[in-house]
């Protein structure tokens, strides 16, 4: 029964692991990419007993030829493959249970991602409200960007010189 219960985790790892960074995979067939992946954040692969030399190998051996892509089936293959590296000295069956605890339950995560920094002079650059001159134009009261209204010359048509004050009044005094 537990067995059973590790292995529905460890399937909706794999396919959480399967269509990650694609929108169009089904989640029932895994790249390499994204088998290296898995590997690496979920610790079956440790830098020394397993390298991503080691990972690569196994999911070459273990795919369909031709294939770009691996199945659940062929995942489990592969894990019996690199469960003797990971845990040497515990047996097959030892060995595969641990692998499949590090892996059950596991998203692939965003480790890495570019955060948005406010170090240094940073804050006071971004700082719309400080800009001047021709820059000044570019921004709302609140900041917010006008686009391309705020980039361009926008020509006035009306017939009145650029900062004359009283546009539109001439019909109401005559």
């Amino acid at each position: 029964m537990c067995s059973r219960l590790l292995m529905s985790g460890v399937e909706a790892a794999f396919r959480k692991f399967a269509v990650y960074g694609d929108t169009s995979a089904s989640g029932n067939d895994m790249t390499g990419k994204n088998f290296s992946k898995m590997c690496k954040e979920c610790g079956v692969m440790d830098g020394k007993a397993v390298t991503s030399t080691d990972i690569d190998i196994v999911f070459n051996k273990v795919k369909t030829k031709g294939a770009r892509t691996i199945t659940f089936a062929e995942f489990q293959q592969a894990m019996k493959e690199l469960c003797s590296k990971r845990f040497k000295g515990k047996s097959p069956e030892e060995a595969l249970q641990a692998v499949y605890g590090l892996i059950e339950g596991k998203e692939p995560g965003s480790t890495g991602t570019t955060k948005a920094t406010k170090v240094g002079g940073v804050d006071r650059l971004t700082d719309t409200s400080k800009y001047t001159g021709s820059h000044k134009e570019r921004f709302d009261e609140s900041g917010k960007g006008k686009g391309l209204a705020g980039r361009q010359d926008l020509t006035d048509n009306s017939g009145y010189v650029g900062a004359y004050k009283g546009a539109g009044t001439y019909d109401q005094t005559h």
